[in-house]
């Protein structure tokens, strides 16, 4: 079996439009089913954050409004439990060597917006790894940290390529509304990335080549049966 690489967010907080500050991190649905059906298969699941920092959950991934009933947040809560130590003392990505793994795979929630983004260590593992044709899955917000990703002379990696991201009305209507700092899709069209969407709130899953991207938390499961059956493949 492979070893994947899950590259999340030490961010537990973003700085909003007006200067106000939200409460953030990775958010627990997808963090938890990608790495419970990639481990299931198998596959040798490895976190790490930006300077090996502890991965924060976002409070919000984990409040019944949003989760759906308090049976879901007891089911999620408990494997973030089953996994806390790795979430405590993850890798630290300047210690990756993108050669060690078959996949990378970056979940969301809007801790990316105030690091992953921006980490030029994300952005060389992020080269190489495509360079390779190495199998690179974010999802809702975890192509923002695709941004980091550029070549020598500026150019953005992934210009030119198809993904999904959290779209542009999902964030007004269900995301941080138009207090975002900045939207990540509209951020990816401007570098150059052909973004693609489908209903909102509802699954959606592009495949280009290596890069396999879903759109929101609802694409989880369907991001992970990608990546599944591209490395079979």
């Amino acid at each position: 079996m492979s070893k994947i690489l899950m590259v999340a967010t030490a961010a537990d907080s973003l700085t909003l439009a007006d200067g106000s500050e939200h409460a953030t991190g990775f958010w627990a649905e997808e963090l938890v089913v990608a790495h419970r059906e990639l481990t299931a298969a198998g596959h040798d699941v490895v976190i790490a954050t930006p300077g090996g920092k502890p991965a924060p959950v976002d409070p919000g991934s984990l409040a019944v409004a949003n989760v759906g009933s308090e049976e879901a947040v007891a089911e999620l809560s408990a494997y973030l439990d089953g996994i806390a130590a790795e979430l405590k003392a993850p890798l630290s990505l300047d210690q990756v060597n993108a050669a060690d793994y078959a996949a990378i795979v970056l979940p969301g929630g809007h801790g990316p917006m105030t690091d992953l983004a921006f980490d030029a260590t994300l952005g060389t593992i992020l080269s190489e790894a495509d360079d390779v044709g190495t199998v690179i899955a974010p999802f809702c917000h975890g192509p923002a940290g695709l941004l980091s990703a550029s070549r020598q002379d500026g150019s953005f990696v992934f210009a030119g390529r198809k993904l999904t991201v959290f779209t542009d009305e999902e964030e007004r209507t269900g995301g941080l509304g138009e207090n975002t700092p900045w939207f990540v899709a509209s951020k990816l069209r401007e570098r150059g990335a052909v973004t693609e969407a489908g209903e909102a709130w509802s699954s959606f899953v592009v495949r280009d080549g290596n890069l396999i991207s879903g759109q929101n938390p609802q694409s989880s499961a369907a991001v992970a049966a990608a990546v599944l059956e591209a490395l079979q493949g």
